[in-house]
């Protein structure tokens, strides 16, 4: 049994709520409880719930654990050492606020198609399936960008005998497989001078790769440097070393611009 229906367990019960002003010593022979902490004088108030509970309060209390009605958990947090604070409803607002949650459980259990008390196997069905169909789709969209990185080679611009070749890949590819593009680009070049800058949208961020050949480096391009160009001004940062680089940018707004700018940021480093 959880605490919420331990409790409105004792609130059914009727029990009597009574309150007496005793010494602290007759309290403690009492087994009345002192909470939080706090610091209490000669003279004490013992609130007692039936045989439940005994603590010392000095708030205002019903006269039977009935008069509460019915209590709704919401929540439990730690608010120092060995203290824990517990929200809850209770009365009309736990009746409100358990009605809604009966009509959103209802809700869900028509779009499952399941019982109530099949939901739990179910979601966990469903989310185990869209786990796999994600692993399936990302084979599918890694092998049809690495189909594509193939011919990408064709649409690099001659910058002073450096190929620079700015990637738009696909929204919703992973960091991941942007870096896998920008890789697999880059040894399409086959040790001419190169260098590749990949970006793409995921969960509205933009990821951007940047990876340069030995040869490029050669001639003093660095990815690192490159990417960080490309990225400031979307207000974007960028880390790694000279032959690979990876960063990122908040303002998706701006990759288009940023992939426009990569030929003119190699054209002064070259």
């Amino acid at each position: 049994m959880d605490v919420q229906d331990r409790v409105n367990e004792v609130l059914a019960a009727d029990l009597a709520v009574t309150a007496q002003i005793m010494t602290q010593e007759e309290a403690k022979n009492i087994g009345a409880m002192a909470l939080f902490g706090e610091k209490y004088g000669d003279q004490v108030r013992v609130v007692s719930v039936g045989d439940w509970a005994r603590e010392l309060c000095g708030g205002t209390h019903a006269s039977r654990s009935s008069q509460v009605g019915v209590i709704s958990l919401l929540g439990e947090s730690s608010i120092g050492s060995g203290v824990r604070r517990v929200e809850a409803l209770v009365s009309t607002d736990a009746y409100s606020f358990l009605a809604r949650e009966h009509v959103l459980l209802q809700q869900v259990s028509r779009l499952v198609k399941a019982r109530p008390e099949e939901l739990p196997d179910r979601i966990s069905a469903l989310l185990e399936r869209m786990k796999d169909a994600e692993k399936d789709l990302g084979k599918v969209r890694a092998e049809r960008l690495k189909a594509d990185t193939a011919s990408l080679t064709s649409n690099a611009v001659d910058v002073g005998g450096v190929m620079v070749l700015p990637v738009r890949v696909p929204d919703g590819s992973s960091a991941a497989e942007i870096r896998q593009v920008a890789m697999d680009a880059r040894g399409s070049f086959q040790g001419a001078a190169a260098i590749v800058v990949a970006m793409g949208i995921n969960d509205d961020k933009v990821s951007a790769v940047a990876a340069a050949t030995q040869a490029a480096m050669d001639r003093g391009i660095s990815a690192a440097s490159v990417l960080q160009a490309v990225l400031e001004p979307m207000a974007g940062r960028g880390g790694g070393k000279a032959d690979v680089a990876q960063g990122g940018s908040g303002q998706i707004e701006g990759i288009d611009q940023a992939l426009a700018s990569v030929v003119d940021v190699v054209t002064r480093d070259v």
